[in-house]
């Protein structure tokens, strides 16, 4: 009897120490999980950018898949799990990778667009992605993905539903599809187009890339292995703009696969064949269907501010050099602008002011704060928060802080306050949007 209670104990033992040890790193992990959400709120870092997920802590079971299957978790936080259930603890780390929801083996998670605070304008897509305008479809960051792996394969997945659409559509033209933009859907779709031999045109008022070629140099692109049309899979996991942009550039030269650069599209209007006329600042094109992958920053926002129209005022950071020794103002509190603020911030002889109308970064990744927060001690950018631009002259700027009033030497400046929605271009076309608190 008492040989059985002392290999009781020998076996128990070790099982308790176990069972303990795990207990007290769980409790130490949930404190800090904890301290990081705390952390985010209070710096007002509560509002995700894009896609998120709602959890739904009744169906929770704390197992932490969700966790360990979020790509950008082993770069900052993102997601955690306190008292055995899982939180979104760092929102604006989140960039709508959705593999999280894919993970949960309790369907606890739910992908949603804004909050209750801040309403996200989304068009009305089917599963099949046409809007509202039978014939009119919406692939890529324009219809709330904005991450390139996902925007890649919306555009060509899209392409393949109008492919099985044409075959009964009824409409009449020389073109299957018009293609606006060529960014990472644009261009997908385009490859696409070119593979199912369609008749297809692809215009882009800018270059190729979309968004990405208007991200400052050396940044770096998070991306993930995806399948592109005509090439095969893309392996690239972290990589910059200039190599990405690169390998596209190969890819469209090696395909030749067909863009128009440098043209925008006015207007879509519905013809009396049953396809639509794409009217741009070059031509009409007639075409059985469109398919719209032009992002959603749109216009940029201005400040509406006297000498706004001068040449030094811009609103995207192309090549840090160009600002050598000079004296430069960043406007926002976005990623652009605080990426824009430390890639000048690196020139010599550069003296860099960033401006922010609030009180705290509510919209940036953690490494683009804590760089700025580095650059701050350092003096090597001015912060202000809580100010206004007022006016620019030809050497300075005024800005307006708590009442009073700066008046800063100024050669240059960069306006990153995101842009105008395209809303009324898809409303005037007669596509339905709606704004999203905080839903699928």
């Amino acid at each position: 009897m008492q040989l059985s209670a002392d290999l009781y104990l020998i076996y128990l033992l070790p099982i308790l120490l176990i069972w303990m040890i795990y207990v007290i790193q769980k409790k130490l992990k949930s404190r800090k999980n904890l301290a990081v959400m705390n952390e985010e709120f209070e710096a007002g870092l509560t509002e995700p950018a894009s896609l998120h997920p709602l959890i739904d802590l009744k169906k929770c079971m704390g197992c932490g898949t969700c966790v360990k299957a979020c790509p950008e978790q082993h770069n900052h936080p993102v997601l955690g799990l306190i008292d055995g259930k899982a939180q979104l603890i760092a929102p604006t780390n989140c960039i709508g990778h959705g593999a999280c929801k894919t993970a949960c083996p309790f369907d606890a998670i739910t992908l949603v667009f804004g909050t209750e605070k801040r309403g996200v304008d989304i068009p009305v897509l089917k599963p099949n992605f046409e809007t509202s305008m039978p014939g009119i479809y919406i692939a890529g960051e324009l219809g709330g993905m904005g991450l390139i792996r996902n925007a890649i394969e919306q555009g060509y997945k899209a392409l393949d539903h109008i492919y099985e659409d044409l075959k009964s559509m009824q409409a009449e033209a020389p073109l299957d599809v018009v293609i606006v933009g060529a960014g990472p859907s644009g261009f997908s779709s385009s490859l696409r187009s070119m593979e199912k031999k369609l008749r297809y045109k692809t215009v882009e008022q800018d270059s190729l890339g979309g968004t990405v070629f208007q991200f400052p140099r050396g940044k770096l692109v998070m991306t993930a292995p995806v399948k592109l049309p005509l090439v095969g899979e893309m392996k690239f996991t972290e990589t910059t703009k200039e190599k990405l942009l690169e390998f596209w550039q190969q890819v469209e030269k090696k395909t030749g696969v067909k863009i128009n650069y440098h043209e925008r599209v006015e207007a879509i209007t519905k013809n009396d064949k049953g396809g639509y006329d794409v009217k741009t600042n070059r031509d009409c094109y007639h075409t059985r269907s469109v398919l719209l992958t032009i992002g959603r920053r749109g216009t940029p926002r201005k400040l509406g501010v006297e000498g706004e129209d001068m040449s030094k005022v811009t609103y995207r950071l192309i090549d840090p050099e160009q600002y050598r020794n000079q004296h430069v103002l960043v406007v926002g509190g976005g990623d652009s602008a605080l990426e824009a603020a430390n890639s000048i911030a690196d020139e010599p002889g550069t003296t860099v002011t960033l401006s922010y109308r609030s009180g705290a970064f509510g919209r940036a990744k953690r490494k683009n704060r804590e760089r700025v927060d580095a650059a701050v001690k350092a003096g090597r950018i001015n912060l202000m928060f809580n100010s206004n631009v007022k006016g620019f002259t030809k050497d300075t700027v005024t800005i307006e802080q708590k009442g009073k009033e700066h008046e800063l030497p100024n050669n240059a400046a960069i306006v990153c306050a995101g842009g105008i929605l395209p809303t009324g271009f898809l409303k005037e076309t007669g596509i339905s949007v709606e704004t999203k608190h905080g839903t699928e």
